[in-house]
């Protein structure tokens, strides 16, 4: 089946207009309006309804429509597979992120990419966990970066780095110049927690329970869904938290918060780098190959 058939059906069905669909493919409408009658032709369906006010698309016409998309997509996917053997340089990688943890790394880790790739184009989505296995399967992005092991079939997962996690509490705390504090001790403290999604919240329920805590015996002051906001505050003196050790180090550099270690917590997140199930491009696989603390 010639592509550029799909192509124009998928302009004219956006547009639900010949006219609006040659301006932009910049053929002629008489060229566009053959090119749907061959592929309705070869398909031995209508697509469209052709009225005074323009197109309407049939129930054939809508069955297609999806299917249309992901065949554009897939053959994009392929010449950008193809054209990146012959040339490791250029192409289009795209990687979402959907970690905490991730979104200290990751810049970082695509800035060291680019200077030794300048012709790979790399965009960075923020994504909610919820959405991270959606975009990939749906080949909105190429890699993802999660604080969990995905299970859902069709993708592979490989541990890119791990990320302690630490309680903090403001400077003027009265545990600041402690050395550590046990877990029964934040059962006293207002505590700040993320959200129920978060891959921390999960970590620290997780420890806590260890010690027979759970969240029923956390004095919760606020719940808060970004750990900037979290560690705004915990600075401001408006209670503790957990967070992530890389996204609290820099606060905790200006001496505005401070980190305690808690006897008996052993808190680490594991972040994943994830793709589908497919051979990588050679871009993907160097991507692949970075260590972040290299």
């Amino acid at each position: 089946m010639d592509i550029r058939k799909i192509e124009t059906f998928l302009c004219a069905a956006e547009n639900c207009s010949l006219s609006e669909a040659a301006k932009q493919l910049h053929l002629s409408q008489p060229a566009v309006s053959h090119q749907i009658k061959l592929l309705e032709e070869e398909l031995d369906v209508k697509l469209f309804l052709r009225t005074n006010t323009g197109l309407t698309l049939t129930e054939a016409g809508h069955l297609l429509l999806p299917l249309a998309h992901q065949l554009i997509n897939d053959t994009n996917e392929l010449k950008e597979m193809m054209s990146s053997f012959k040339n490791l340089g250029t192409g289009d990688l795209q990687i979402a992120c959907s970690s905490t943890s991730g979104r200290f790394v990751l810049p970082l880790i695509v800035a060291r990419f680019r200077i030794a790739y300048p012709g790979v184009h790399v965009r960075i989505l923020a994504c909610q966990s919820k959405n991270m296995v959606a975009k990939l399967l749906e080949n909105q992005a190429h890699l993802g970066i999660v604080s969990s092991e995905p299970i859902e079939a069709g993708l592979q997962a490989q541990e890119f780095f791990r990320d302690p996690i630490s309680l903090v509490v403001p400077k003027g705390h009265r545990w600041a110049n402690r050395n550590s504090i046990d877990p029964a001790d934040i059962i006293q403290e207002n505590i700040i927690i993320r959200e129920e999604t978060s891959g921390t919240r999960r970590v620290m329920l997780e420890e806590l329970a260890k010690f027979d805590i759970d969240m029923e015996d956390l004095n919760v002051f606020l719940e808060v869904g970004n750990v900037e906001a979290v560690l705004e505050l915990v600075a401001n003196g408006y209670g503790i938290s957990f967070v992530s050790g890389l996204a609290s180090r820099y606060l905790c550099q200006l001496g505005r918060i401070v980190s305690i270690p808690v006897n008996g917590l052993d808190m680490i997140r594991v972040n994943y780098m994830v793709r589908k199930n497919i051979p990588a491009s050679p871009s993907q696989r160097c991507f692949l190959g970075l260590h972040p603390h290299a």
